[in-house]
């Protein structure tokens, strides 16, 4: 049976040409089993109810409903560190900008281009645009995650002093964090050290307006702020006063609103943090692969509103996959319903995430649909999907 995927956003080929043939493109979300999207929201949109998963192409997932998804037992995926490197990238040459007024300089050869004498005028303009070098200087790196960790290391390969702070920063990003970055864990301490300050944190409660008048107020005076990770980091208002006083020398974002672009001192670019083609393949390769792997095992890897959790090829006649509330006895009721219909299970795999979870069971023969009811009858059950095994 072939299994349907809608783009809702143009997808690099270099990763829908990994889809087999057992897989087609459709334009009709009505008809997939999985959608593919990068910037589209889908928060308004009606959730087709053979809709199994939905893979973004880049690590934001705030255009995704998650609660809906998670409710309907929707995996929802995004592609953490694959394009990692482009931000990087864009996050340096911001640091650069707002140390070196290089844009002043363009400016000026645009404005004076049919000056005869512009070669010799530049040698007594040129002073307005001096800055100073980035050696030397400190750098807060906010947020540890992939993007974090890869800014703060080539920071510190350029020379600069970089003070990095996450309080749940993985095994995996310490091992890659360079001996030369100072972890902190007092956020106050790259607030009052650092010369220029780069957020590397996802949208939540918590980190929402994350700097304010407050933070503000314990920075270093001339203080280079940069934000290529989600609008909202900042509240607009303190930082406007921040630039009107001198507090923050250069604010430097990837999103520019009504608000932002009529500010003073700063520098803003039209989201191009992930707008390279090498990120734009990194993330098509890496989500398309979570969706075949899913759709083909059921094994989850780089969910956000589910667990990781996977198995090997089924071992028995079928594969249940059961989603529900993570509260306790939910797979002894999964197991006591199988046995009482005389269902074995030779592998079986469980695994939670904060209020739910999620049970991958191989069952030895046919489950009739009887069982499927039954188990979707147990209290804090959203789904249950049933595969054939190959």
């Amino acid at each position: 049976m072939t299994t349907r995927i809608h783009c809702l956003n143009p997808i690099s080929e270099h990763g829908l040409k990994l889809l087999t043939e057992d897989y087609e493109l459709t334009d009709k979300i009505e008809d997939a089993s999985a959608v593919l999207v990068r910037s589209a929201s889908m928060h308004e949109m009606e959730l087709p109810e053979n809709l199994e998963a939905i893979a973004r192409a880049g690590a934001g997932v705030n255009n995704i409903p998650l609660d809906k998804c998670t409710e309907k037992g929707i995996v929802v995926f995004n592609t953490p560190g694959a394009n990692a490197n482009g931000v990087k990238e864009l996050v340096i040459a911001g640091m650069l900008m707002a140390a070196r007024d290089i844009c002043g300089g363009i400016d000026w050869v645009r404005e004076n281009k049919e000056d005869e004498n512009i070669c010799k005028d530049m040698e007594k303009s040129k002073k307005k645009f001096a800055g100073t070098e980035i050696q030397g200087k400190r750098l807060g790196v906010i947020g540890l995650g992939a993007i974090g960790v890869e800014v703060a290391n080539a920071a510190a390969g350029l020379g600069m002093k970089v003070y990095g702070y996450d309080p749940f920063i993985s095994v995996n990003g310490a091992w890659q964090l360079s001996c030369f970055v100072k972890h902190v864990t007092d956020l106050n301490k790259i607030f009052e050290k650092c010369d220029y300050i780069t957020l590397h944190v996802p949208l939540l409660d918590s980190t929402r307006a994350m700097i304010n008048k407050e933070a503000l107020a314990k920075m270093k005076d001339g203080v280079v702020i940069l934000n290529y990770a989600r609008d909202l980091l900042v509240d607009d208002d303190d930082m406007l006063e921040a630039l009107k006083s001198g507090k923050v020398h250069r604010y430097m974002t990837d999103f520019p609103n009504p608000k932002v672009t009529h500010m003073p001192g700063v520098i803003a670019t039209p989201h191009l943090g992930a707008s390279t083609v090498e990120s734009e393949e990194n993330c098509a390769e890496m989500a398309v692969k979570e969706l075949m792997t899913y759709l083909e095992t059921g094994s989850i890897r780089n969910s956000v509103n589910y667990p990781s959790c996977e198995m090997p090829p089924c071992r028995g006649i079928c594969r249940l996959c059961v989603f529900n509330i993570n509260k306790p006895n939910m797979i002894g009721q999964f197991a006591s319903v199988l046995a009482e219909e005389g269902i074995n299970i030779p592998d079986m795999q469980n695994k939670s995430k904060g209020e739910v979870a999620y049970t991958i069971m191989d069952a030895d023969q046919e489950v009739p649909q009887r069982v499927i009811d039954r188990l979707m009858e147990i209290d804090g059950v959203y789904k249950v999907r049933v595969m054939k095994a190959e």
